[in-house]
């Protein structure tokens, strides 16, 4: 069974920044597409940004120049750097972890941007 780890989130102010992690085990880190999915209230889950096991990126167009996925092997850790937050981005965040036809997902935390 897949366990995806996470951390970051919380509340800031327009234009502000936050960064998200999730941890997984070696073998999820090195064979499974990582991802970053949100979810508002309201509104179905939606891709933010995901990286593959050799580190191409895909990001959704409302986030493009402004948050970035990263991959760090000795921690077995993807990260999601959101700069330049808007009130719209305020959502659940949750990690994934794919491969094949099998997808597994983390806690998930809310990220609140308000004034």
């Amino acid at each position: 069974q897949v366990q995806l780890v996470e951390s970051g989130g919380g509340s800031v102010q327009p234009g502000g920044s936050l960064r998200r992690s999730c941890g997984a085990s070696r073998f999820v880190f090195d064979m499974y597409i990582m991802g970053w999915y949100r979810q508002a209230p309201g509104k179905q889950r939606e891709l933010v940004a995901s990286i593959t096991p050799n580190g191409r990126e895909n990001y959704a167009d409302f986030v493009k120049g402004r948050f970035t996925i990263s991959r760090d092997s000795g921690k077995n850790t993807v990260y999601l750097q959101m700069n330049s937050l808007k009130p719209e981005d305020t959502a659940g965040y949750y990690c994934n972890a794919a491969r094949l036809n099998y997808a597994a997902w983390g806690q998930g935390t809310q990220v609140t941007v308000s004034s």
